[in-house]
């Protein structure tokens, strides 16, 4: 994993020689000053063991062996009490901020297309009573409108303030919130307010102009939109009986409204607070039901993980709100004392696409201190960073691999590089405001090169934490000190992780040197199942003799001597080839995804064929300057659909997938290259970038009859 440089063996020698000098020189001052050493010490400790020495027992984290945590706070067993105990411990600390757009521009690209720019100032914030008082009122307003305790009320929002503000409304007056992607289809949008009957929907101008209007004749019991961030222009095109309100003012209505009886609607433990829709990676949307209980054991879980939480933190919120990990994180900072900044992926960075050449992005003006990602967004980071130390002076790209390198091995070990970091890595650091300490990675598998690049070049640990919509978010975080990669770490103190026996891809909790199956988690945060769909929920969880509910995830893992998980495989990505042979199709995606040609990848395969192929999305300048090399000329879109290059990128691949020890069944044949990129927006990936097989499948169809030479089922 250590990057190649062109330095003189004879120079190499010398720079080594100083190196090491640096290194002895510095290690002892180091090692009484840094505090260091305990984290030496906890990272070689074990962090979960089973409960009993059975095959198939169930692992928990050392620091909850005998009961499994599920409150935060003592008596705090609701949401609505979670947030009065913070708003009272906190009151007058800022809780919500959000970034002032001082202008808005057109800008014209050379292709003739128009791109919205900004400018933005500071942040303006909310305290903790601020927000408090703004749901109360939006609370009592939604029950002047009608809305009853313990019915459906929907919102379908950006990530931005009033979205969290609307969830502690309905929190407190125990309205079941039901979650949508902002960047749903019709058709799943129209399901999935049907599905939840729902009157009332909270949205923004901008979804109810380009997404609710087409489709709001669809959705009959509708009475109510409320937007939060004023009336938009028009009005001709809604049905008649819907009447549209701004948050504002059904927070008038509530703030003059007697809720003298508001008490007996409060929720309790079991009610449920969200129904949340996943952007799933097959099919129709699926809600999942999950009660106050189940998020407060969650978030306690995965608050335990990261250490010195509070007051002096600053979270960047922009990933979707309707996500679990965006949600549990929200909820784990506002329980802690800590700021949310808000953000979006187009305003994110300096260099994103809103924002206009010479302006700040929002890490750069918030300088936040925890984030959480998607790999996609850490991928993405990646690559174009090492496209820029590609086009470094070699001076300088040597420089920067010698210090990678250099720091490679020092956090191998456990030891820090304060000078490499300041010196090498500042520049890079900057990116995310430079004051970044803890980086979460969820929602799909991150890769180690990419980890590993990551935790150097940004100077802080980058955890990875896996958990599902189906159990409140929380399994699994690594530990801050834990540099190791590719493992989501030890399971959290509010649950439990046990290995399910998989006959047909051949894992078994008896396997050596590594215990393996499909993981189920057990716990307090597992969720009471899918909205509507019992049969659905039948199959997926199931509750034990002793009262445990479990969760079966699908993912198959295996446990490491620390205790600590790692995901191996996932069963609906195992295919079995004509010839008998099994692929995991993910395996072979996270072989070749780290690849600089790619950008993103699809493998696919079929029982009634012999050989894998695959829908690639080529890297633009590196698949340009290949085909540059190779005396292609044309434009981007005949490049991808040139036969001629895709046997190209088809040699690259193949010698990826060699290195990365792929059998030669698993390695794709024939590709297609996609001109096109994969984005929520296309419908091909979720919110959190995983794969839409079914979608994709879909959508390459010909490409697939292509590839295979005949129709296939």
């Amino acid at each position: 994993m250590k990057l190649k440089h062109n330095i003189n063996p004879v120079l190499l020698q010398f720079i080594n020689f100083i190196i090491l000098m640096y290194t002895v020189l510095t290690y002892i001052p180091w090692y009484i000053f840094s505090g260091s050493r305990q984290a030496i010490a906890k990272s070689k400790q074990v962090k979960a063991r089973p409960v009993n020495n059975r095959p198939g027992g169930a692992y928990r984290s050392v620091n909850s062996m005998h009961c499994l945590a599920s409150v935060l706070y003592p008596g705090c067993d609701t949401l609505d009490k979670v947030f009065k105990y913070a708003k009272t411990k906190y009151k007058d600390k800022k809780l919500l901020g959000t970034r002032e757009i001082l202008k808005e521009e057109d800008e014209i690209q050379p292709s003739g297309k128009v791109f919205k720019k900004v400018i933005l100032g500071k942040y303006t914030w909310l305290s903790y009573e601020d927000v408090y008082i703004k749901a109360v009122n939006f609370g009592n307003g939604l029950a002047v409108l009608g809305q009853q305790p313990k019915t459906n009320i929907a919102i379908f929002c950006e990530t931005r303030a009033e979205w969290m503000i609307a969830a502690q409304a309905c929190f407190m007056c125990n309205y079941q919130l039901v979650t949508l992607y902002a960047t749903l289809g019709g058709a799943a949008i129209v399901h999935g307010l049907n599905e939840t009957e729902v009157t009332t929907i909270i949205t923004s101008k901008e979804l109810m102009q380009t997404k609710l209007k087409e489709i709001v004749s669809q959705v009959p019991r509708l009475r109510h939109i409320i937007t939060v961030d004023g009336k938009p222009t028009t009005w001709s095109e809604f049905p008649k009986g819907v009447i549209v309100h701004t948050m504002a003012s059904v927070q008038a209505m509530g703030a003059k409204a007697d809720s003298g009886n508001k008490q007996q609607a409060r929720p309790v433990p079991s009610d449920i607070a969200v129904i949340m829709y996943t952007s799933g990676s097959t099919g129709i949307p699926k809600g999942v039901m999950i009660s106050h209980c189940n998020i407060i054991a969650g978030i306690t879980g995965m608050a335990e993980r990261i250490p010195n939480l509070g007051e002096k933190d600053i979270y960047v919120g922009y990933l979707p709100l309707a996500h679990v990990l965006e949600l549990s994180a929200e909820l784990v900072c506002l329980s802690h004392g800590c700021r949310i900044g808000y953000s979006s992926p187009q305003t994110l960075a300096d260099q994103s696409s809103k924002i206009k050449k010479g302006s700040k992005g929002d890490v750069t003006t918030l300088k936040p201190t925890l984030m959480a990602a998607v790999p996609e967004i850490m991928d993405r980071i990646y690559k174009n960073v090492m496209n820029k130390v590609n086009e470094m002076t070699s001076f300088q790209r040597n420089l920067f691999i010698l210090a990678y390198n250099y720091k490679m091995e020092q956090i191998s070990k456990g030891y820090t590089t304060p000078l490499c970091d300041s010196l090498i890595f500042r520049k890079v650091r900057m990116l995310l405001g430079g004051k970044i300490r803890i980086l979460l990675c969820g929602g799909a598998p991150l890769s180690a090169a990419t980890q590993r690049f990551m935790n150097i070049c940004f100077c802080c640990p980058v955890g990875q934490g896996y958990g599902l919509t189906e159990s409140a978010g929380a399994g699994t975080i690594t530990e801050v000190w834990d540099y190791t990669t590719g493992r989501v770490g030890a399971p959290l103190v509010c649950c439990e992780i046990k290995l399910l026996n998989w006959e047909e891809g051949g894992y078994y909790n008896t396997d050596k040197p590594y215990p393996r199956g499909e993981i189920l988690i057990g716990g307090q945060n597992v969720t009471v199942g899918y909205y509507k769909n019992e049969g659905r929920t039948r199959k997926d969880f199931t509750v034990d003799e002793n009262g445990q509910r479990w969760l079966h995830t699908g993912d198959i893992g295996e446990f490491h001597p620390d205790g600590c998980l790692k995901i191996i495989d996932r069963k609906k990505d195992l295919v079995k080839l004509q010839a008998g042979e099994y692929v995991s199709l993910g395996k072979v995606e996270a072989a070749l995804k780290n690849l600089p040609l790619v950008d993103n990848i699809c493998a696919y395969a079929s029982s009634f064929h012999s050989y894998v192929i695959g829908f690639v999305v080529p890297n633009q300048k590196e698949l340009v300057e290949l085909a540059r090399k190779k005396g292609f000329k044309g434009t981007w879109e005949e490049i991808c659909n040139s036969s001629e290059m895709e046997k190209e990128v088809l040699k690259v691949l193949a010698e990826a997938a060699m290195a990365a020890n792929l059998e030669k069944f698993e390695i794709p044949v024939k590709i297609r290259l996609s001109p096109d990129p994969w984005t929520p927006e296309t419908g091909l990936v979720t919110d959190a970038f995983k794969l839409k097989r079914k979608e994709l499948t879909a959508h390459y169809q010909m490409d697939i009859d292509r590839m295979y030479g005949t129709n296939v089922k």
